[in-house]
Order: structure tokens, then C-alpha cells, then sequence
């Protein structure tokens, strides 16, 4: 596979979530060597997370496996998502906008079950560390947590998901 961009990574994986040809192995295959760099891993979260896949909602072992492959590109990711998501969800709330909220409280359910199925050292790891930067507001993730501009309720929020 040849190295990625952020908007291709998007649409490589659109087309294959979309194909209904793929075996259980080769969708492994193919998620495996996309989550194996940073854009790849970025574009398939994106994709994977928001968009109308019943597999976001069950992923199969397939997709679990294909993930755990690749910890190190996707550890952060993850729990950056589910912060994220989290975060926003608050935002679209406080604007009135229930759709988008619901929206980023779906991408935070995925999010998580993703995180509980790779079962991984690393995201566990990093959750820590998040999740102390949020508490404390200070640490390795208080400059990514601060860069959103979240606040003490969504700081709060993004402490307790973790």
C-alpha cells in the first residue's frame, strides 16, 4: 500500500467499508496496513468512527485485530478521539444543537467500545496521562487539552470518560 494522505486514507476507507465482496481476513488485512501510519490511521477513524457503519457500532474481530497491529499509530488516536468527541459533545449542547451533540456522543460510544476491545497497554497508558493533564492541568496532554480550549466541565467530562 502506498503511503497516504489524511483525505485519501478518508476515502480509501469509505470504498472498502462500502464493499460487501471482502472476507473477514481480507478486511483485516487491508484495515491493518491502512492504521499503520499516522494519516491512515487518522483518515480510517474519521471515516470508521462517523460515519453509518453498523461495524462501528459491533466491530468485528477482524477489525479488532487489524488495530491491535498497529498500537503504536493508533493508541493516541483513540484516546484523543474519545476526548474529543466528549468535549464537543458539551459544545453542541451549550449551542442548542442536539443533532451535531448526539453526533459526537456516538463517535465517544465507538470510540470507547474500540478502546475496551483492542485492550492495549498503550491506550491505557496514554488514558492515564490524559486523564491526569485534564485534573490537574498540567502534564504531557494540559498543551493538547488547552489547544481545544476546553474548559473545567469538559476537562471534568474528558477525566471521567477516561
Amino acid at each position: 500500500m502506498t503511503v497516504m494522505t489524511f483525505e485519501e486514507a478518508i476515502a480509501y476507507t469509505e470504498a472498502l467499508l462500502s464493499r460487501s465482496d471482502l472476507d473477514e481476513v481480507s478486511l483485516e488485512t487491508e484495515i491493518a496496513q491502512l492504521v499503520q501510519t499516522s494519516n491512515g490511521a487518522r483518515g480510517f477513524f474519521v471515516c470508521f468512527l462517523t460515519g453509518e457503519w453498523q461495524l462501528a457500532d459491533a466491530p468485528s474481530p477482524s477489525v479488532i485485530r487489524a488495530l491491535q497491529s498497529a498500537p503504536d499509530a493508533i493508541a493516541e488516536l483513540l484516546v484523543k478521539n474519545l476526548a474529543m468527541s466528549t468535549a464537543m459533545a458539551i459544545t453542541h449542547r451549550r449551542s442548542g444543537h442536539e443533532d451535531q451533540a448526539q453526533g459526537s456522543d456516538r463517535v465517544a460510544r465507538r470510540t470507547a467500545l474500540l478502546i475496551e476491545k483492542v485492550d492495549l497497554a498503550e491506550v491505557r497508558t496514554i488514558a492515564i496521562t490524559m486523564k491526569d493533564s485534564a485534573l490537574n492541568n498540567s502534564g504531557e496532554y494540559v498543551n493538547f487539552l488547552d489547544k481545544w480550549g476546553y474548559d473545567a466541565e469538559q476537562k471534568q467530562a474528558i477525566a471521567q470518560i477516561l
